[in-house]
């Protein structure tokens, strides 16, 4: 995308939503709104006449609902997909389907004053319309935007531990793509698998429908973090929305902590709070996971884990949607190990049973 701009084709019912979108894409120097149309049959044809690089969905539409179009699309021309709509705060299962069906990412319209409400998801809107003109498609088998840039230095200090326990942990943090990611490898987990603090860059109405989904769908069991609750074995604790996830102690237990600091690396819930808390309290009893997303978010918290004597492994590139977290890791010498997405829970069950006596199977 360096030598033209990124071509963005908007596809939504609203009359006032296309004009907003295309005002909102036209004004950003890398790339351009290439036409808005009406419905998915409309847009079909000017996806074959534009040939856009990157599509923004709405879901309910008229002539065609838009996981029906998404679907199609997928079967038959792969392309990246950002689904924006209101639905997908009401209906987050609608989202959770849109994602595995292939949608990069999404975002939330407004409920009240539509053009202001989009104004102030601008940021957001673009940030993820970029990461998805960079995002690997396959044929189908985030939190506000702020100004100042915070490192994990505002939630926490790094701290050299002093680890009184050997229980293990497994940490993962993930961004764009990241759902699927995270559902993959949970999914491939045994019920007696050691406690899981999970942070995934998401808004606050869909964490908890996420840790639901999860739960319905693994071996372990999954629910979104509370403050100050225990972490048992075979349990996953995905970060809430609304607050940063750290992990903390209390006697001879594992805790979680949560903390509605400022957001770190422009995300709250930020991996690195999350990585930095592991690698402080839990050196090299925790195995920390970064999985696919864009930015940033992640990669000095791998590292701080993997100094403190905890083993690491980013996702490769090839089955990254969006290669930036991990690559971000990789580059500053976070990472152990770097692994395909489908060998990430074989291997993290074997690195456990080779340091714990756990079994590893999957």
């Amino acid at each position: 995308m360096e030598n033209r701009k990124i071509r963005v084709l908007v596809i939504d019912d609203s009359a006032l939503i296309r004009s907003v979108m295309k005002e909102l894409i036209d004004r950003e120097k890398d790339m351009e709104c290439v036409g808005a149309a009406p419905d998915p049959l409309v847009a079909r044809e000017m996806i074959k006449s534009l040939n856009p690089d990157v599509l923004t969905l709405d879901v309910e539409m008229p002539k065609m609902d838009g996981l029906d179009f998404l679907e199609r699309l997928m079967r038959l021309r792969p392309m990246p997909v950002v689904m924006v709509s209101t639905l997908t705060e009401r209906g987050s299962n609608i989202t959770f389907r849109a994602l595995e069906l292939g949608a990069v990412d999404f975002v939330s319209k407004p409920k009240l004053d539509i053009a202001r409400g989009m104004e102030e998801y601008a940021g957001q809107i673009i940030d993820k319309i970029r990461a998805a003109a960079q995002a690997r498609v396959r044929k189908t088998a985030v939190a506000p935007l702020v100004q100042e840039k915070f490192s994990a230095d505002a939630i926490l200090p790094s701290v050299a531990g002093r680890y009184s326990s050997t229980e293990k942990l497994i940490i993962i943090g993930a961004s764009t793509g990241g759902t699927e990611a995270i559902k993959e490898v949970l999914t491939r987990l045994p019920a007696d698998v050691p406690g899981i603090l999970v942070t995934q860059h998401m808004p606050e109405n869909f964490t908890k429908s996420f840790a639901e989904r999860l739960n319905s769908l693994c071996k372990i069991s999954v629910k979104e973090a509370e403050h100050n609750e225990r972490i048992l074995p075979g349990h996953a604790y995905i970060a809430p929305g609304h607050s940063h996830l750290l992990l903390k102690r209390s006697g001879a237990n594992y805790m979680t902590e949560l903390n509605q600091g400022p957001p770190v690396n422009r995300h709250r819930p930020s991996v690195d709070v999350l990585f930095r808390s592991a690698a402080n309290v839990a050196g090299a009893n925790a195995l920390g996971i970064i999985l696919t997303g864009m930015g940033k978010d992640g990669a000095q918290g791998l590292l701080e884990m993997k100094q403190a004597g905890s083993h690491t492994i980013a996702q490769d590139e090839a089955s990254c949607v969006v290669f930036g977290m991990p690559r971000e890791a990789i580059a500053v010498g976070g990472a152990s190990e770097v692994l395909p997405l489908q060998n990430i829970a074989r291997r993290t069950l074997e690195y456990l049973a080779s340091h714990s006596g756990m079994s590893n199977r999957v």
